[in-house]
């Protein structure tokens, strides 16, 4: 069975790697915990593992997931507001939500007005031709 759709990350590049990969980490388990309290969470088909030695590597999608790069926030932004026209599910992660314990991040994040925050990355599963037509002015990220 041909897959059509994927997942898609797009980092801040201006941001240093451990954040970008925090980032990263936070949005991938967002997005599932999201989509599995809207959507059928079989549609992200994870699947289990197995190798030579009988060892599990558990709950792996068989859908591809592109991280890319955004020269900065606002590219975010743009595109954050684009997948909200379009109905297209989607975590984000700000800056704020770096800062102290959770409770400070959440204050923090409600103390500035949207076009405040700083986008550190997006996460959405999408289909693959109309994800790339949405992010073809982002480069893979290396």
């Amino acid at each position: 069975m041909k897959l059509t759709n994927q997942f898609v990350a797009v980092i801040n590049k201006k941001i240093p790697t451990g954040k970008a990969l925090n980032a990263l980490g936070h949005m991938s388990a967002g997005f599932v915990a999201k989509y599995s309290k809207l959507h059928n969470v079989d549609n992200l088909r994870f699947d289990d593992y197995a190798d030579a030695d009988g060892n599990h590597h558990d709950s792996i999608s068989d859908h591809g997931f592109i991280v890319l790069r955004a020269d900065n926030s606002n590219k975010i932004r743009s595109l954050r507001n684009t997948l909200k026209e379009k109905g297209v599910d989607f975590v984000d992660f700000v800056e704020t939500m770096t800062i102290g314990t959770y409770e400070e991040q959440q204050e923090a994040t409600k103390q500035l007005k949207e076009e405040e925050l700083e986008y550190y990355g997006i996460c959405f599963f999408h289909d693959i031709a109309k994800s790339k037509e949405l992010t073809k002015k982002f480069s893979l990220y290396q």
